[in-house]
């Protein structure tokens, strides 16, 4: 993104009167983020994890394809947009893609270790790459290559049981966890699901969510609108502080290099707190430390620059670590029918932040030091909010709105709900996933 940014620069010349396309080239691209976050939720929730999955991937790999032959900053720009709009699209379906299909123990490995690492590795290899390949039309071909080998992914990934489960496609969520106990030299009982509470259970299962169901009583209002407001000033902390490596001191290359790196001790922390601590407290005490740090910065004298350039990733180190922890504890607090959707929604609070990350880097030319003061100051915010959301660590993935835990001010009253719906949500027989 930093690479492209730099091409528009060098390509059609933004500077003077001009300089205010490149901020806005990289408002334009986190649009498309925001419109893939929105639509991709909704359409895997109706259609299938898989499908979309695969269908964004070749939107992002087509149109990035496609800016190879931009002719002007118009045409680079749009290409942009539809590129990230399959970017982020791809990522979140596969990452619940992933959540619903592996056991408890090997799904935080995935959400933090699997898909974290892999994008670090693939964020230090690009300004590698970068400063190899000046040519950013070639750069952008080395870039794009790599989609097309994950065609033959489509015969080995299997669509979500917990999903066909939810759409009353029983004999087909049946086939892939035969395959999967198989597999994995586990033995499978002869009966999966319980034919007459099956039935029962049909109708329910079967029809369609709607983004009105993400507010549809107080408890669940409350958990989403708190989950909207921390996703979006985590996104305003790490993309400031991701796009403001060409202001640091030294080289732009190592500084994105340097700003890639530290993602990857923030995702192995990021595992261990998921692994053993609860989520609250995990996630409160890495938003204090990230955006502690960040607002000391302006206490660091101005020939300190290597100081400065250590507190800034080591804020950076806090809220990457928050970042990849988010996505674990959004999945757990939502029911199947509605996790891929909420998880749009916030990705799309998220996309909100990221659009004007920009302009709060450009806030240094009135002051060096007010990104990061606003920046350190909204992080240690939400560090404060996540002290009232549901603790899930050691609880199963809800299967409905009445499994949903209740947020600390409604605590008292979950006892009393969960004895209600004891009686009234039917059960079935099925092996955990």
């Amino acid at each position: 993104m930093v690479t492209r940014s730099w091409a528009l620069l060098l390509q059609w010349n933004l500077v003077c009167e001009d300089d205010w396309k490149a901020p806005l080239t990289t408002s334009l691209f986190f649009v498309g983020v925001l419109i893939g976050s929105f639509i991709s939720g909704q359409l895997s929730d109706r259609f299938g994890r898989k499908n979309i999955l695969f269908l964004t991937m070749a939107v992002q790999t087509a149109f990035s394809f496609l800016q190879i032959f931009s002719t002007s900053w118009e045409m680079f720009t749009v290409l942009f947009l539809i590129v990230g709009m399959g970017q982020i699209s791809n990522y979140v379906v596969a990452f619940i893609l992933g959540t619903e299909i592996l056991g408890k123990s090997v799904r935080i490995i995935f959400s933090t270790l699997g898909i974290c690492i892999f994008f670090a590795i693939g964020y230090m290899l690009l300004p590698l790459f970068a400063y190899f390949i000046r040519d950013w039309r070639m750069l952008l071909l080395a870039l794009t290559v790599p989609g097309l080998f994950c065609i033959p992914l489509w015969w080995i990934i299997p669509e979500s049981p917990r999903w066909l489960i939810s759409q009353g496609r029983y004999k087909e969520a049946e086939v892939i966890i035969r395959k999967a106990a198989k597999i994995n030299g586990v033995p499978a009982p002869e009966v999966l699901f319980d034919t007459t509470e099956m039935q029962d259970w049909k109708p329910q299962q079967q029809q369609k969510a709607i983004l009105l169901d993400l507010f549809r009583t107080r408890n669940i209002a409350t958990i989403t609108i708190m989950s909207l407001l921390l996703w979006f000033f985590t996104s305003v902390g790490y993309f400031g502080l991701s796009l403001s490596t060409p202001n640091w001191h030294g080289s732009a290359y190592i500084n994105c290099f340097l700003s890639a790196v530290i993602e990857v001790p923030a995702y192995v922390i990021a595992w261990l707190l998921l692994r053993c601590l609860p989520r609250r407290y995990s996630l409160a005490g890495i938003f204090f430390l990230g955006g502690g740090v960040v607002l000391f910065i302006q206490l660091v004298p101005a020939d300190l620059n290597v100081l400065s350039v250590g507190l800034v990733m080591l804020g950076k180190f806090g809220i990457t670590a928050a970042f990849s922890m988010l996505y674990v504890y959004n999945v757990e607090l939502y029911p199947t029918l509605v996790r891929n959707m909420a998880v749009g929604a916030t990705s799309t609070a998220s996309r909100l932040g990221s659009i004007i990350a920009p302009y709060f880097v450009y806030l240094d030319a009135y002051d060096k030091y007010l990104p990061y003061i606003l920046m350190g100051s909204l992080t240690v915010l939400i560090g404060i909010l996540t002290l009232f959301l549901p603790e899930s660590y050691g609880s199963s993935l809800p299967e409905n709105f009445e499994q949903m835990l209740k947020v600390k001010c409604f605590r008292n009253r979950q006892q009393t709900t969960s004895i209600r719906n004891s009686k009234e949500s039917p059960k079935i027989l099925v092996t955990p996933l």
